[in-house]
């Protein structure tokens, strides 16, 4: 049996997110092997808000449709919410820690540092809400890899860097997290934490041996954090936060059964407002719930932050 060949960037993220598919897929008796792309995005220093959404996945899925590679592997939350005619996520395995972190000078959590203190972030979104808090922090553009990252903070250039907690976690960095995020504080990106594992939709097989690493606690929530976004057409890079999870409740009878509750907010992207919402309902109506619950934050004015 040939190898199934397993596309990914070449960063020490990318590489050790689809090893960790390249694992599962050994360990349930399927042979894999990583194939490295290069992507436009690799190639760039431009802020990913200017390169454009979905840089870092259409190379990857350019080598997917011409049979280059046989799985492709994304950071979920940076995948468009169209689909790609021809191709399917198979799988979305367990997710990892989704919140935001921070990583500071002095161990210093966010509420010590002093206004004026400069933080690095790529995001748009983590800009927005960080600004919102009115703290007084100076928020600079931020682009690299995660070690280049935190070597601007290890080197004086910056007092603190925002990003994923769950990226620190895969590369065996989560020590350096200075303070994880309540989403009440700062609403993570939709999907963040998850990984997407497409293939062709023709490869029926496959997409059987694939749907073998499919979590559906972790599905349920990215279809509606996703859906949210989707609903307000924004994409990846505008302020928008999202986060579900599924959750016990008891009925009238005393009977625990599992719901999936949702939160997701827009922000201003000079912080000057905020809009949240939140939803409560059943997890396999996981779509419907984040396009309503989007529809909400649509009736509270979202389409203006998120156009502004």
């Amino acid at each position: 049996m040939s190898p199934i060949r397993i596309g990914t960037r070449g960063s020490l993220l990318a590489r050790t997110q689809s090893q960790t598919i390249a694992d599962a897929l050994i360990a349930n008796g399927h042979p894999a092997e990583l194939v490295i792309i290069r992507t436009a995005g690799d190639a760039s220093a431009a802020p990913v808000a200017e390169i454009g959404v979905g840089v870092f996945t259409t190379a990857i899925r350019n080598a997917l449709h011409a049979g280059e590679i046989d799985v492709a592997i994304h950071s979920y939350k940076d995948l468009p919410t169209a689909p790609d005619p021809g191709l399917h996520i198979a799988a979305v395995p367990p997710r990892e820690d989704p919140r935001d972190a921070l990583v500071s000078r002095d161990d210093m959590v966010l509420g010590e540092l002093p206004p004026g203190s400069t933080i690095g972030t790529s995001s748009p979104r983590r800009a927005a809400q960080l600004r919102a808090l009115g703290l007084g922090l100076e928020i600079r553009p931020l682009r690299g890899n995660l070690d280049s990252r935190l070597g601007k903070v290890a080197g004086g250039e910056l007092d603190a860097v925002v990003v994923a907690r769950a990226g620190l976690v895969r590369i065996g960095r989560a020590e350096e997290v200075t303070e994880a995020f309540d989403p009440v504080v700062l609403l993570p990106a939709p999907a963040q934490g998850a990984l997407a594992v497409e293939c062709r939709s023709d490869d029926a097989e496959l997409v059987r041996i694939l749907a073998e690493l499919d979590d559906d606690a972790t599905r349920a929530a990215v279809d509606a954090e996703r859906a949210v976004l989707a609903t307000l057409e924004a994409g990846c890079t505008a302020p928008v936060g999202a986060i579900a999870e599924v959750v016990e409740s008891i009925d009238e009878d005393g009977r625990i059964f599992a719901e999936l509750s949702l939160r997701a907010a827009v922000a201003a992207e000079d912080g000057s407002d905020v809009i949240r919402a939140s939803v409560v309902g059943p997890v396999d109506n996981a779509e419907q719930l984040g396009r309503g619950l989007a529809a909400e934050l649509l009736d509270l004015g979202a389409g203006e932050l998120v156009n502004s």
